[in-house]
């Protein structure tokens, strides 16, 4: 007995199949993500993990704010950045969201479009069996024949989606819907999201923003390559080697203020030239750039992101050899524009490496646009009114052939510490002012220039996305507006032993949406159709 029941209990050989249920779990899977649940949790998870973007600095359109914001908060910035919390676009759990939520929209919207389609071109439903169990249902005589009522209610449902059917005994029937467009809206909102969604998908891989500072005096940019920017970010397919060509010179920058100093405009008044200008020699063609109204051509945006002043300093060597040169300081104080930075030299005409290194010459310092005068410079107003430097002026071996990178805005420390870079000078200077050097070297701050800061952002799908955008107003504002709504009537003429004419008349209707309205616009129609007399519903 006991040998009997062990076998029956073991199971039969063969029984286990690993493929079928590889595939039972794979089917599984896939209905799940495909699913409208999973769709709004991916996107709310999408949303949610790109909410700190909103917060924190991100190295891409604000590599300085990042940097700051590691100076601020130099226990916390690293274990941030340890979770990409400076890059979140870019990181790989972001990039997985973006996927699996492509991925669930493509697997939920196909069928669903498909079965919108085909929804479209099917009949309408037909009349229940029992009208007087719908919300909406009403019932009369009418002296007229089934088909003078068929044909009234064909006319006054004009705009519907009707059909006639015949039933036995005579009984015809009139199956009205509208608002078909809900759905269409519907699917035309969703699949605009997933349009948007693959626009800019496309438009990180194949797009690119830089951003350099040119000077504001007919000075020119070209976008021949990644060198010709300060800051480039390419996208993950770009390598820099095949840019779209044009050119741009900004001739003058125009700034409006208040009288607390708060900016009221910006605008800077540029030549470009596209490639096929640039192609046939065409002459520039003049433009104005300002805040919130880029330059754009050819698949190029080229924004006007902020401004600055760059003192120009001459340096007469002993000897009488010259140099002069302008270079952007970078404002520290954005309410005042107060600037700091560099301006750095090498002598000319020496060939001895080791003395051009010995009589480099370098003016740091802070610049005020508009001065408040006495031994410490500070500005009082962004405009430029009364421009002064506070310079302190170093010779001796900048570190500029040190291989090591270094700022423009500031001069190297180490080689103030080592003993290498000395101070020589620390005076004031309004423009036309000399400070004349113990070696006798002379500094004259000649003026002040304006340079720019631009933007240049190309986004290869910025038309797709901008289609997109507009298609997915239009698709959830059908959705949201149009309301479905379904009417039947049925008409059941008078027995045939009888000589009476009239016929019963009986209409129902149904909301495929909410209810908020169509009892109004079922009793009209309950009006004109059950005539002279009517029940009530």
């Amino acid at each position: 007995m006991t040998d009997t029941l062990e076998k029956r209990t073991d199971p039969p050989s063969g029984s286990s199949h690993p493929g079928r249920d590889l595939l039972a779990l794979a089917r599984n899977t896939w209905r799940g993500l495909t699913s409208m649940r999973t769709a709004l949790i991916l996107l709310f998870l999408l949303a949610l993990a790109a909410l700190p973007g909103a917060f924190l600095p991100q190295r891409t359109p604000s590599p300085q704010a990042v940097q700051n914001f590691f100076t601020e908060h130099s226990t916390l910035a690293p274990l941030l950045d340890r979770i990409g919390m400076f890059d979140i676009f870019g990181t790989p759990w972001f990039s997985a969201i973006y996927l699996l939520l492509f991925i669930s929209l493509v697997g939920c919207l196909v069928p669903r479009t498909w079965e919108q389609i085909r929804g479209l071109r099917a009949r309408t439903v037909a009349v229940p069996r029992n009208l007087s169990r719908l919300p909406h249902h009403a019932a009369g005589d009418d002296d007229r024949t089934p088909d003078e009522v068929v044909a009234a209610a064909r006319t006054r449902l004009r705009g519907w989606k009707v059909d006639v059917r015949s039933e036995p005994d005579g009984v015809r029937t009139v199956s009205a819907e509208k608002g078909a467009l809900r759905e269409v809206g519907n699917v035309v909102f969703h699949m605009s999201l997933l349009a948007l969604l693959l626009g800019i998908a496309v438009g990180k891989l194949f797009g690119y923003e830089g951003n350099v500072i040119v000077m504001a005096d007919g000075s020119e940019f070209c976008n021949s390559g990644i060198l010709a920017y300060d800051t480039f970010r390419p996208g993950l397919r770009v390598d820099g080697t095949n840019l779209s060509p044009f050119c741009l010179d900004v001739d003058r920058f125009t700034a409006q203020y208040r009288p607390d100093g708060a900016a009221d405009s910006f605008a800077a008044d540029v030549r470009y030239s596209d490639a096929d200008a640039l192609a046939d020699g065409s002459p520039p063609v003049p433009t104005t750039i300002a805040v919130n109204d880029p330059l754009r051509f050819d698949g190029e945006r080229v924004y006007l992101l902020g401004h600055g002043y760059a003192p120009q300093f001459t340096v007469t060597f002993p000897g009488g050899a010259q140099r002069t040169l302008a270079t952007q300081w970078e404002p520290v104080d954005q309410r005042t524009f107060l600037s700091q930075g560099a301006t750095k030299f090498d002598r000319p005409g020496v060939t001895d490496e080791a003395e051009r290194r010995r009589t480099q010459v370098a003016i740091t310092g802070l610049f005020a646009p508009t001065s408040s005068g006495g031994s410490v410079v500070t500005s009082t107003f962004p405009a430029l009114t009364a421009p002064e430097v506070a310079a302190d002026v170093y010779e001796g071996d900048l570190g500029l052939d040190s291989g090591r990178g270094q700022s423009i805005f500031a001069i190297d420390q180490s080689m103030v510490d080592q003993g290498r870079l000395t101070r020589v000078a620390r005076e004031n200077l309004v423009p036309g002012q000399t400070i004349a050097l113990p070696d006798g070297t002379q500094v004259r701050l000649d003026g002040v220039k304006e340079w720019v800061n631009l933007q240049v952002s190309h986004d290869p799908a910025q038309d797709a996305v901008l289609v997109a955008a507009i298609a997915l107003l239009v698709g959830i504002t059908l959705s949201l507006t149009i309301k479905r709504r379904r009417f039947w009537v049925r008409v059941t003429p008078a027995a045939p032993s009888t000589t009476d004419r009239r016929s019963l008349v009986q209409v129902g209707g149904l909301a495929r949406t909410d209810q908020a309205g169509y009892g109004e616009e079922f009793e009209r129609l309950r009006d004109d159709l059950l005539r002279p007399r009517h029940g009530g519903s």
